[in-house]
């Protein structure tokens, strides 16, 4: 039987979001942050707010993939996380880029 990461199966499973299908494989950060916006929204499972919510899954993924994310990829995906603050009228990350 192989083994299957968990992270993998948390992402896949959350007990918190229902995600749509590969939510991170887009390259658009605003599509990514609006899915993650839906979401949580939408989920009466989660423990918080909708934005620390879908905040958390962005980052739990980011923090996850670690090295095996390309730069580029990494890159959408942490303007993803502005575009998550925008939506949710928060401000922006110190020294984070604003988004577009």
């Amino acid at each position: 039987m192989p083994k299957k990461r968990w992270s993998a199966d948390v992402t896949a499973h959350s007990d918190a979001l229902d995600l749509e299908p590969k939510v991170f494989a887009g390259d658009d950060p605003r599509a990514i942050a609006s899915s993650l916006k839906h979401s949580a929204d939408e989920s009466l499972r989660r423990k918080s707010d909708p934005y620390r919510s879908a905040m958390s899954m962005l980052t739990f993924y980011l923090n996850r993939a670690g090295k095996n994310v390309p730069a580029s990829r990494r890159a959408v995906l942490q303007r993803a996380k502005n575009e998550l603050r925008a939506l949710y009228g928060r401000t922006v990350a110190k020294g984070a880029k604003k988004p577009r």
